[in-house]
């Protein structure tokens, strides 16, 4: 069972500052002190209610990968071993230290880590200068055309979240609420390559929560009827949506 999901925006050293700049502006957070072997790791913590979101040094492009936390962290491997995972890196390490890190079917990077205790009530929306309202509610992982029945179906039985269409055929949502506040929007893509992530923030108002954004550093990429696709400083896709931040 899984009783927490952590986002982790990975980001290369270089570009580490400047996203901690932008994304605890964006989400009302202030970032916690940072720990791990190198200073390499950090959350991004709200006024109150619970985290959702840290952030990690990273060699290489910048990308989301996530953790999810669980009771037993070899019975929970084992499990999504038992669904076509597959281990990543020196498991004799990771296994040392308490977790596990592991590929999706399809090449999504995720973590099985420890749960260590509740995490608190909701954390509050945040309120751009023009008095748009908005809130990170959910990670979506963008699946290739020929991945996609596999793909979803290994994180329906992971999660085991319920699972719901969406309004439009391409989407489907697995959602643990009320126990956690961050939902995964399966989408399947026109084409095909290995399964990412990039977050979606729910916005009473997309297009002032994206002017907002513009000027902290971010770029329109392309609108769509409901959303607006925007990329972070370091270009790192992600969304803005026309839903209610709950």
């Amino acid at each position: 069972m899984i009783r927490w999901i952590w986002a982790f925006l990975d980001r290369p050293a270089a570009q580490f500052d400047d996203g901690v700049a932008f994304w605890t502006t964006v989400t009302g957070t202030t970032l916690s002190e940072r720990r791990g072997d190198r200073d390499e790791f950090a959350t991004l913590l709200p006024d109150y209610g619970a985290p959702t979101l840290k952030m990690q040094v990273i060699d290489g492009p910048p990308r989301i990968h996530l953790d999810l936390d669980v009771d037993d962290v070899q019975a929970a491997t084992d499990h999504a071993l038992a669904l076509g995972a597959t281990l990543a890196g020196d498991y004799i390490l990771t296994q040392r230290i308490g977790y596990s890190v592991l590929h999706s079917p399809a090449g999504m990077t995720f973590c099985l880590t420890p749960f260590r205790e509740p995490m608190g009530g909701l954390a509050p929306t945040v309120t751009g200068p023009a008095g748009d309202r908005s809130r990170v509610d959910q990670i979506c992982l963008d699946i290739g055309t020929s991945d996609y029945a596999v793909e979803s179906r290994f994180w329906t039985d992971l999660t085991g979240w319920a699972w719901r269409p969406a309004s439009l055929p391409e989407f489907s949502r697995l959602s643990a609420r009320p126990g956690v506040p961050v939902d995964l929007l399966l989408q399947r893509l026109g084409g095909d390559r290995p399964t990412s992530a990039h977050p979606d923030i729910a916005c009473t108002n997309v297009d002032a929560t994206a002017d907002w954004h513009e000027a902290l550093g971010a770029k329109r990429i392309q609108r769509g009827k409901q959303w607006q696709v925007m990329t972070d400083p370091a270009g790192q896709t992600y969304c803005l949506t026309g839903r209610t931040p709950a």
